[in-house]
């Protein structure tokens, strides 16, 4: 074989081999794992862990508009109509509609106030017992407590150090059994999203081992091929032929 076409394998083996291959199997740290969450896969999506916190906070910025815009609407359509008694309009379908869009701005406006707020409380905590989860490989109950706490010791924040406390003592007293809800749902889906992953990673791990292999094994193949006075163009199309190979 000759000495430019060594050194093109060479140059091939080195640039072109997946980063995979010599890489541990799992994150050896927690902090590893806590990277590894903002990595996309093939299809450009994130981890389930962080579209889980997505799709929690969506969920709950709807159940606040729901549970603070429906109370304020009704409130304000009682109002409206108690205090426009005395008011004179044209028809009747314009006194309702002004009734129903005193409601609607209430509802807009209130129901706003409480969307934010819960859809901010539990994204924090979601992201908070994700975090912890993720950087100890495991799911116990007490990083539910810790992101209770930490999530209500923040939204409390603003009341000084009483509120502090006293956010941190509730927090944590809520994020137990949220924490063992949670878990409890995870232990009867059968496998856990941090358990998935690993399985899912695991897999792909021994396919690309696998995958790989084969493809080295056909380039030694196509080398042992090889004579010593092949021919230049016969030479150049092999060496195509194992490029194809390791890049594909």
């Amino acid at each position: 074989m000759s000495q430019n076409l060594r050194e093109s394998l060479g140059i091939l083996h080195n640039d072109n081999m997946p980063k995979l291959i010599g890489k541990a199997e799992f994150p050896e740290t927690g902090w590893d794992r806590i990277k590894d969450l903002l990595d996309r896969d093939r299809t450009r999506r994130y981890p389930e862990e962080v579209t889980d916190v997505i799709k929690s906070g969506l969920a709950a910025a709807l159940a606040g508009m729901i549970y603070g815009g429906l109370p304020a609407a009704r409130h304000a359509r009682q109002r409206f109509i108690q205090l426009s008694q005395a008011e004179i309009y044209s028809s009747r379908v314009e006194a309702v509609r002004s009734a129903h869009n005193a409601a609607i701005r209430a509802f807009v406006r209130y129901g706003w106030r409480w969307s934010w707020r819960v859809s901010a409380f539990v994204i924090l905590f979601n992201s908070v017992s994700t975090a912890l989860s993720v950087y100890k490989d495991k799911s116990v109950l007490g990083h539910y407590a810790a992101a209770g706490a930490a999530t209500g010791g923040l939204f409390r924040l603003n009341l000084g150090l009483r509120g502090l406390v006293a956010g941190t003592i509730i927090g944590a007293t809520m994020g137990l059994p949220a924490g063992a809800l949670i878990i409890g749902m995870q232990s009867l889906s059968g496998e856990s999203a941090r358990e998935r992953r690993r399985r899912e990673r695991r897999e792909l791990y021994q396919m690309k081992v696998a995958e790989w292999t084969a493809r080295l094994q056909l380039t030694d193949e196509l080398i042992g091929d090889l004579s010593p006075g092949a021919r230049a163009e016969g030479t150049n199309q092999d060496l195509q032929r194992i490029k194809e190979l390791i890049r594909s």
